[in-house]
């Protein structure tokens, strides 16, 4: 029954943000136990790509789902899973290129292109958490593309004169790199976790790129708060109280 929420979940997911969000509310106590975790996760990531010539980090902003599943044996130590439905990566303020259009290319010379590239991130993390309640988590994140463009800019008699050109067919469709963060475990409520995590793609950005190859790189601000989790600890708490009620007259015989 959990295995077949659980991919109803990552499906709704995929398909439409608004379901992700609603089937965790219904669905989230079904979803937690002691040696597993699940929760909403959301925050700020500033990216860039190597070897691109720009002026700062993309900001965007993230949400996912989490999924941390413990050791029986140790549980501090776990595995940190999860889909990061909306994450943009890209870079900030690159050189305008040539659109192969006369008006468009005298429209935008001398303004900016900032480059937005859509993935689902799966990461699959090996994570510890100390006493103190610090963890530190580090393994491989794989990307599947979503979309892809360059939006181009220009301020023009003080209005901002924009152009989106899709480059999707440029980039390769799957990502993948190293991932490692950092983050604290809040001993309030049902636990508030704080990560600060980076991304190191491994996985060539452009098709037929050539030297210097291009990589994408992102640094993650996230909360997670967990769904359901007060509900199931009230249920079990229910339920052994109800097998106390049959058990307890047994024993006084």
């Amino acid at each position: 029954m959990k295995k077949g929420l659980i991919v109803l979940f990552m499906l709704f997911c995929i398909n439409q943000l608004q379901s992700q969000v609603l089937i965790s509310l219904i669905f989230g106590d079904k979803l937690n136990s002691p040696f597993l975790e699940f929760g909403l996760e959301g925050g700020t990531n500033f990216s860039t790509i190597s070897n691109q010539e720009s002026n700062g980090s993309n900001v965007g902003f993230n949400l996912g789902f989490y999924f941390d599943i413990r050791s029986r044996k140790n549980p501090a130590w776990m595995i940190n899973t999860g889909v990061i439905v909306k994450s943009p990566m890209g870079a900030h303020d690159i050189p305008v290129y040539s659109l192969n259009d006369e008006g468009l290319d005298e429209t935008f010379s001398g303004g900016k292109v900032d480059r937005e590239i859509r993935y689902f991130n799966v990461p699959i993390l090996l994570k510890y958490q100390f006493k103190n309640r610090i963890y530190v988590k580090a393994g491989p994140q794989f990307g599947l593309l979503a979309t892809a463009f360059d939006k181009f800019t220009k301020e023009v008699d003080k209005d901002d004169v924009t152009y989106k050109k899709t480059i999707r067919d440029q980039i390769h469709v799957i990502d993948a790199g190293l991932a490692a963060g950092v983050g604290y475990h809040f001993n309030v409520g049902n636990g508030l976790n704080i990560t600060l995590q980076y991304y190191y793609g491994l996985v060539p950005l452009l098709k037929g790129d050539t030297t210097p190859i291009q990589y994408n790189r992102s640094l993650y601000l996230t909360a997670g708060i967990p769904i359901g989790k007060g509900k199931a600890a009230r249920k079990k708490a229910e339920k052994e109280a109800e097998i106390n009620k049959v058990i307890l007259p047994e024993d006084e015989k």
